[in-house]
């Protein structure tokens, strides 16, 4: 399977007079069309990580590699557009205009892009459509349920048809059954049709659904993991 993201030698430090190195050497390649955990206990790296794979963030040392170029070399507009086009995000908090409406909190990223008024209108509604929610088009975000504005955010991810999506904890503020519900959406996307899952959770047990389990502890990639990992719920970061 071809690469979509790799790391050599990733290091990630923050702070100029105490310093704290979030990540020591990290290396991955993450395939396309897998489902990956990213898994570890607080503190131990595993945002720091996504958020520098997702190119939310750069690397204080190290290479990041995405479809094999170099993004540590990428020009701000080149980044942007990868962002854009082709990663979706799914958080833990529901990142979201509550006052405004479901369909134009999903059509917002195909807006930015310059995608045509009807075509994103068109695309938002078939976003919606898939993560059953099209009835609750014209509801603003405060009407809805803490479960129905998840689905809202992974319709605002896939409205751009990316080929990952990043999603950090993103059940961490539901109920069991509502969560379930956002791991069959999330798991059903990669499956059906075929967007790279990149998952940081706590929870073990969405760590085992995905085809490969990813260990940080202190920074570095680990072969096996600590004892508390096999609960179903760690610590909360």
């Amino acid at each position: 399977m071809t690469e979509v993201i790799g790391t050599k030698n990733l290091h990630k430090t923050y702070g100029k007079r105490e310093k704290f190195e979030a990540l020591r050497g990290v290396d991955l390649s993450i395939k396309k069309g897998e489902s990956v955990a990213i898994i570890g206990k607080s503190g131990s790296g595993k945002s720091t990580l996504m958020h520098i794979l997702a190119l939310l963030d750069t690397p204080t040392k190290g290479l990041v590699s995405i479809y094999g170029e170099n993004a540590t070399k990428l020009r701000k507009n080149k980044l942007n557009h990868i962002r854009g086009d082709q990663f979706g995000f799914v958080f833990q908090q529901f990142f979201m205009n509550s006052n405004d409406s479901v369909l134009n909190n999903v059509i917002l990223p195909l807006k930015i892009a310059g995608v045509g008024k009807r075509e994103r209108r068109k695309r938002a509604l078939e976003a919606l459509k898939t993560v059953e929610l099209i009835d609750k088009a014209k509801n603003k975000g405060n009407d809805l349920s803490g479960g129905q504005k998840q689905r809202v955010c992974i319709a605002r991810a896939i409205v751009n048809n990316p080929d990952i999506i990043f999603a950090d904890e993103p059940t961490g503020n539901l109920d069991s059954a509502t969560g379930a519900t956002i791991e069959k959406l999330l798991f059903g996307l990669n499956k059906d049709k075929g967007i790279t899952l990149i998952v940081v959770t706590h929870d073990a047990d969405i760590a085992k659904k995905c085809d490969r389990q990813i260990y940080i502890s202190d920074g570095k990639v680990v072969n096996k993991p600590d004892e508390n990992l096999t609960e179903k719920k760690v610590e909360e970061s």
